[in-house]
């Protein structure tokens, strides 16, 4: 079994979506003073490698606490477009027969080399809000992406967001080191932090491959 680590580092000067605070990161105790040491993490529910629930933008939407475990585990397939500004339905229609196998289908852009950039911010490829329709009428569990988001940068309205959420899709983003990944098919396992009414959380993502 081999397991491929798909998740950012959450450390003070990461990345973070604009408009929001870094992660601060404070000793509250040292092995010098206390024999032991904790840290004291404040860090907004979207940091990072993350996951949003359906309550992240519905307002009776499920949470991630409201969720069963299995939600977050299953057989994934990873769909390279790294030369469209845009994922259009011509673009993925072509592999219906493969996302009909999987719980998750993961988005390459191969956006996540800009991680640590100002480019990481602009101009990278989303989905259409017609894959994001065509995609909830095949069972799946959730989406994912290498990039800040599944929306275009721009959009104010999130349309693809809440389509995949009002079908209970989980949405992963800030994904990494998806070209580690060269078997077709593979078991994803997303676990989010199990806290009361979460609206998204960190994520450990990782690829396992048989």
């Amino acid at each position: 079994m081999k397991v491929v680590d798909l998740t950012h580092v959450i450390h003070p000067n990461m990345p973070v979506f604009p408009g929001t605070e870094a992660p601060v990161f404070e000793k509250a105790n040292t092995i010098e003073r206390d024999s032991f040491c904790e840290m004291k993490i404040t860090m907004y529910s979207h940091t990072g490698t993350h996951m949003d629930a359906p309550a992240h933008m519905l307002k009776d939407g499920v949470t991630l606490d409201r969720m069963d475990a299995n939600h977050f585990v299953g057989k994934a397939i990873i769909l390279e477009f790294n030369d469209k500004k845009q994922i259009q339905l011509q673009d993925i229609v072509q592999y219906e027969n493969k996302i009909v196998e999987c719980d998750f289908v993961i988005i390459k852009t191969g956006w996540s080399k800009f991680w640590g950039k100002e480019e990481y911010f602009e101009g990278f490829p989303s989905i259409s809000v017609d894959v994001a329709e065509w995609l909830v009428k095949l069972n799946l569990k959730g989406v994912g992406i290498d990039a800040i988001s599944i929306d275009d940068m721009k959009s104010t309205l999130f349309e693809v967001h809440k389509i995949l959420m009002k079908n209970n899709l989980i949405i992963i983003e800030n994904l990494t080191n998806l070209e580690k990944v060269e078997d077709e098919f593979f078991t994803l396992a997303v676990l989010p932090l199990k806290t009361l009414n979460a609206d998204g959380a960190p994520i450990r993502a990782v690829a396992i491959i048989e």
